[in-house]
């Protein structure tokens, strides 16, 4: 399904290249429309890996709003991610799996709203990593210590009729896509 999931993404980007930027402001609008606070919200995303829909549209328009920006950082294999400050401009270090991520010295934050990388997604909100959990553990965890926002951004053709799982899949709150805001 992974195999399946790459190529219809790749797919999806290649045909629209601009998908990245209107997800963003959809976004970015369904943030405005619900009059959230956006000043000094935590929201962490990732840096995007080749055809992954981009975030950084995003995450530039929230800096611009006083939004405090984080991105993941690799603990170690079987362990949840940490968050560690990031804004627009600050270097990024080569990270383990080809992600890039913010100096280790970079403050650990809590994020309250986590943009989350997938393969596919389906209807009930489940999605499809690269197989490690990494963002499962985190969101498990990050949900025993409050309430935590987590959207998946994705291209509509990612999205398949149902996704595996076990008991350790972390279902999402919403989803965005270049053509919908989507709420699980």
């Amino acid at each position: 399904m992974r195999t399946a999931a790459k190529a219809a993404r790749k797919a999806a980007a290649e045909a629209d290249r601009a998908a990245g930027g209107r997800a963003a402001a959809a976004l970015r609008d369904l943030f405005m429309a619900h009059d959230m606070a956006l000043a000094d919200t935590v929201v962490s995303a990732y840096w995007p890996m080749g055809d992954e829909m981009d975030p950084r549209p995003l995450l530039q328009a929230l800096a611009a709003v006083g939004c405090r920006l984080a991105l993941p950082a690799l603990r170690g294999p079987g362990r949840p991610l940490d968050f560690r400050a990031w804004a627009p401009g600050d270097p990024l270090f080569p990270a383990g799996f080809g992600t890039e991520e913010p100096a280790a010295e970079s403050p650990l934050l809590e994020p309250q709203v986590l943009l989350v990388p997938l393969l596919a997604f389906d209807a009930l909100g489940y999605r499809l990593g690269y197989g490690g959990g990494f963002y499962d553990r985190s969101l498990a965890l990050l949900r025993t210590r409050g309430d935590i926002l987590a959207l998946g951004l994705a291209f509509s053709a990612q999205q398949v009729g149902q996704v595996p799982r076990d008991g350790n899949d972390q279902k999402l709150d919403g989803l965005v896509t270049e053509k919908a805001v989507i709420r699980f």
